[in-house]
């Protein structure tokens, strides 16, 4: 790559770092520690580093000690492994003072892993964003020694989707002061989901199927050279329609081979490994299952409401059970189980002791009372301080055996 263009870009790029506009997150960041931060694409890791980079500013560094630089761009095609070396050497070549690095979708890139390691271990502040497996991977966890710290990106929380919008949740009486807006926003949330560019987006579909093909053919077809993909699409969509329910990898199996394309138990592992490293799907565990079940009949849940919205044709009540799973594994990570023994909870945080049920309506009697029984005897065998049941928008308070069930809408619920 020649060294004119490559100081160009820096030149472009440290300004652009510095003049763009954002919303500002609820992310915390260290100043002096380095971070991997990775997430789904368009999820917004982009301008997480730039609210770093503002943050530094505020703080007194100088807009020459930024060195941001996006492998994405489509005028430096085909990095090698020693341009990386010669970004740090035409940076060096027009300014006096240490860089701070902020290398946006570096894996691009063969062995980044490598070259972040070194200017780590030379006492540079460093910070990077990826999108797929490599980011993950326990070879560059080892590679990275330690001296990195991972920081998971999310689609935008309900109460950051609303500040998007200009509606601030800025005192306890919000809900009742803009309840109507509040509402109606969280419509639009729960069916296409919080990816930030979303609010700028009139065809909000369109936009997200876009987003799944690239998904699909960059993070998972090119990338892991997956040959059947017939196999792989059938996969996603069996995923999409039992997003409630476990599944096992055996069951996954024979549901795929029976559409014509034969697919192995094995393989069906390996997908579902793609799929959640890509950043697609989370896997959820049953607390109370032996350790074989444990890892073999998982419930499986879209990071995104509107990616697996694409794929269903009734979405409403897999829409609300899969955003309450967004929310828990953001709040939570992977300290989310789901309770299957004998009667079923589809949520436990043993963390605060909280036993979450999700149901659309509490208006029908036999379901109002399947759902409370289960809390009420899950209650009896496992530690429970707090019990949630999370509707569309009905709000109560249930008191029975001894136990106070709150029955909350998901809209104020996220909030």
């Amino acid at each position: 790559m020649n060294k004119d263009i490559v100081k160009l870009l820096i030149a472009e790029y440290q300004q652009k770092a510095v003049e763009i506009s954002f919303q500002e997150r609820p992310y915390i960041i260290e100043d002096k520690l380095n971070y991997v931060f990775v997430g789904l694409r368009r999820v917004g890791k982009s301008y997480l580093m730039f609210q770093q980079i503002r943050k530094l500013l505020d703080a007194g560094h100088s807009k020459n000690e930024i060195l941001y630089f996006n492998f994405e761009d489509d005028r430096i095609a085909s990095l090698a492994t020693e341009d990386l070396d010669r970004i740090k050497v035409c940076y060096e070549e027009m300014f006096d003072c240490k860089p701070i690095f902020f290398l946006d979708e570096i894996q691009i890139v063969d062995r980044w892993e490598k070259f972040v390691r070194r200017l780590a271990d030379q006492g540079y502040r460093v910070y990077v964003t990826g999108s797929n497996a490599k980011m993950l991977s326990s070879e560059i966890a080892t590679t990275l020694g330690g001296r990195y710290i991972i920081e998971n990106v999310y689609p935008f929380s309900f109460p950051e989707y609303l500040t998007s919008l200009g509606i601030e949740l800025t005192d306890k009486n919000f809900i009742y002061r803009s309840h109507n807006e509040i509402v109606k926003a969280y419509e639009n949330y729960f069916r296409f989901g919080g990816l930030p560019e979303l609010t700028q987006v009139n065809d909000k579909r369109a936009w997200l199927s876009n987003l799944y093909q690239k998904i699909f053919f960059g993070d998972l077809i090119t990338r892991y050279q997956v040959r059947n993909d017939f196999a792989l699409r059938v996969l996603i969509r069996k995923l999409a329609e039992s997003v409630k329910q476990p599944t096992s990898f055996n069951r996954l199996a024979n549901v795929v081979s029976s559409t014509g394309k034969k697919i192995s138990t094995d393989t069906v592992i390996d997908y579902l490994g793609y799929l959640k490293e890509s950043w697609l799907i989370f896997p959820v565990e049953n607390i109370c299952a032996k350790l074989a079940e444990k890892v073999s009949n998982k419930k499986y849940y879209f990071i995104d409401n509107g990616l697996l919205n694409l794929f269903l044709i009734d979405p409403s009540t897999s829409l609300l059970e899969n955003h309450v799973a967004i929310q828990l594994r953001r709040l939570y990570g992977d300290n989310v189980y789901f309770y299957l023994h004998g009667i079923e909870v589809d949520f436990y945080i043993p963390e605060i002791q909280l036993a979450v049920q999700v149901c659309y309506s509490l208006l029908d009697p036999e379901t109002r009372k399947r759902e409370m029984n289960a809390l009420i005897k899950m209650s009896k065998r496992i530690d429970v301080k707090k019990w949630n049941i999370i509707t569309k928008d009905e709000e109560e308070t249930i008191s029975e055996q001894g136990i106070i069930i709150e029955v909350i809408p998901a809209w104020k619920w996220l909030c």
